[in-house]
């Protein structure tokens, strides 16, 4: 079983990866296999909305590391996959990523996994940005394990939100029993 957690941010370390890592934290301290990925300085084309991926199999769009990822998302079992909250929903390079699983959906080739969604807010507009990324889980059947809010705007400051990395904990112990179940 292996856990990919992806955050969305254009910040490296900031609120969103504090966020999917408390998910991913617990998962590794049960020895389960991990790797979190950034999007952060990761170049990411929109979707052209060429439909050439229905006869291809595949996204036509080359020359940047959407394929390189989503190899990732691919190979593993559970998806933790967090955003930014940007004008009450996910930021437009996540999106750009998501908008590209087009390509992919004609096949189902993403159905069958289990995903968390993750959002920070500053303030609000989280629950939003929970829905897209929601959404996105289930137009590709994967199986929700939940999600998780926080608060945070500097860096770092969602980890003082005590019910957030409550709740995330909650989530990584939750994959843990689940893939004891599925070991035994």
């Amino acid at each position: 079983m292996k856990v990919l957690g992806i955050s969305g941010s254009m910040r490296k370390e900031g609120n969103t990866a504090d966020l999917v890592n408390a998910i991913l934290e617990r998962c590794q301290s049960a020895g389960i296999k991990t790797e979190f990925i950034s999007l952060a300085g990761k170049k990411i084309h929109p979707c052209l909305g060429c439909e050439k991926c229905k006869e291809k199999k595949a996204c036509v769009i080359e020359n940047d590391d959407w394929e390189k990822i989503i190899n990732k998302v691919l190979d593993c079992d559970v998806l933790v996959i967090g955003s930014p909250t940007y004008y009450y929903d996910v930021c437009g390079h996540l999106k750009n990523f998501i908008d590209r699983t087009y390509s992919l959906y004609h096949d189902r080739r993403l159905a069958g996994r289990m995903g968390v969604a993750v959002a920070v807010q500053a303030q609000k507009g989280a629950s939003r940005t929970i829905q897209t990324l929601e959404g996105f889980l289930s137009s590709h059947e994967f199986s929700s394990l939940g999600s998780v809010k926080g608060n945070g705007y500097h860096e770092g400051e969602v980890l003082a939100d005590k019910e957030a990395i409550e709740k995330a904990q909650k989530i990584g112990d939750k994959i843990v029993r689940l893939v004891n179940r599925h070991n035994h």
